[in-house]
């Protein structure tokens, strides 16, 4: 498919966007009671619900560490959430790479030495999928850590991004990110600038790398913007009520 298709001779893309602007993003915080602390996040057609228990006493010997906590993570994929139905939503391989990568990434985030001889559990799931399914995973983890009130160095914020007509653009939805260009997915903490979270999904040319990292970056920015809106507006709400 023709590069043009993803991206007009007007710089549009297929869904109307700028190329380095956002979906829209939306986030209901407090989404399951039951939880510690969860976040349904939309971004565009994604849906990620993220829930947290924790911290809590380890059940397992092997899980116990002294001078931190334990994270542990699951990432699954509803049956219903792409047009491929999937018999094992949380047991393939690709999903336990996702768990091991996330688990990673939010270890070097969550200030885990405030809680030794404990356990964090993350839960997230993908309940519809329309590209960027694990940087919006990320974004969603983040919100529901903050919910449930464990301490962090900074929100963790992720964005996707691919490169079209020597172009980078953002935020990828499905349709982007079946396209002939490279996806990036780079989560870091906004702050700092640190990257805690970094793949490349396909061949990325190294003379590219670093403005398609810097479009990932700055999206980063942006999405942190948001996320913190949206906490405070949480916050607001909960103070009044």
């Amino acid at each position: 498919m023709a590069d043009f298709e993803y991206l007009s001779p007007e710089g549009l893309r297929s869904d109307g966007r700028r190329p380095q602007e956002l979906r829209v993003l939306s986030c209901n915080i407090s989404h399951c009671l039951q939880a510690d602390g969860s976040a349904y996040l939309q971004q565009g057609n994604t849906r990620v619900i993220a829930t947290v228990y924790g911290p809590h006493d380890v059940s397992r010997r092997s899980e116990a560490q002294h001078d931190k906590a334990f994270i542990n993570c699951q990432f699954s994929m509803a049956t219903f959430s792409t047009s491929e139905r999937k018999k094992r939503p949380t047991g393939d391989k690709s999903c336990l790479e996702t768990s091991l990568a996330l688990k990673k990434t939010f270890e070097a985030a969550i200030l885990t030495d405030t809680y030794p001889h404990s356990k964090i559990d993350i839960f997230v799931q993908i309940l519809q999928s329309d590209g960027s399914d694990k940087a919006v995973s990320i974004n969603a983890i983040t919100m529901a850590l903050i919910d449930a009130g464990i301490p962090m160095k900074d929100y963790v914020c992720a964005t996707s991004v691919t490169l079209i007509n020597d172009t980078p653009i953002v935020d990828l939805n499905y349709f982007e990110e079946r396209g002939p260009g490279p996806e990036l997915i780079v989560g870091t903490l906004p702050k700092s600038g640190k990257i805690v979270f970094l793949q490349v999904n396909s061949r990325l040319h190294i003379d590219n790398m670093e403005k398609v990292l810097k479009e990932g970056m700055n999206g980063n920015q942006r999405v942190h913007t948001i996320l913190d809106t949206l906490i405070k507006k949480h916050l607001e709400k909960s103070i009044l009520t």
